[in-house]
């Protein structure tokens, strides 16, 4: 174990569409610090993912007994699989100095805040629900009526963003990225 203070644990989320991935891409462009929490996952990986890097792939059996284990920081079951954010790994990460993000869906959000109330935590809120459609359909990869859900379903989780102590629109990228860093740099500043 090195002499580094231990990190930070960030709590950071939006619907899907806001562009959470592109602007983590440029965070830790920026700070190599930083690190992403890999959540476990029982789905079959997806063409180009890889175990391990955008998600730990492993058994229905293996997932459950590290829920009996209390092994998960927080979990949720969407789509018939489950997902769920490892806690050795996040501790074992902050304990060697790294800012940890949990990049993870609303409702594992809250079952963090529900546990953690003092974690920094961020919404990310796309400019207008217009522009998130947008975005949705220039993707191309879902059809009008998976768009349409993931629309309904924004303006669920949207609702909750009042949860977070800190949102981030994302209407220009460097703004958006320039606005997480400060928010870094003054949390930190402030729990010396």
């Amino acid at each position: 174990m090195n002499s580094k203070k231990r990190g930070t644990l960030i709590l950071y989320t939006g619907s899907s569409g806001v562009g959470k991935g592109t602007i983590l891409a440029e965070l830790f462009k920026r700070d190599d610090n930083l690190r992403l929490s890999v959540s476990n996952t029982t789905r079959a990986p997806r063409e180009g993912e890889v175990d391990g890097v955008q998600y730990n792939f492993v058994s229905v059996e293996e997932f459950k007994k590290q829920i009996e284990q209390d092994g998960y920081l927080e979990y949720a079951e969407y789509c018939d699989n489950y997902y769920g954010t490892p806690k050795k790994q996040v501790f074992d990460m902050l304990d060697e100095g790294y800012d940890v993000f949990l990049e993870i869906e609303v409702k594992g959000g809250i079952q963090i805040l529900e546990k953690y109330p003092d974690i920094l935590s961020i919404f990310i809120l796309p400019p207008s629900m217009e522009v998130l459609e947008h975005r949705l359909n220039k993707r191309g990869t879902e059809d009008a009526e998976t768009i349409k859900k993931r629309l309904e379903q924004a303006e669920e989780e949207i609702k909750y963003k009042d949860r977070y102590k800190y949102n981030v629109v994302n209407a220009e990228l460097d703004k958006a990225v320039d606005e997480i860093m400060d928010i870094l740099k003054r949390e930190k500043s402030e729990n010396r």
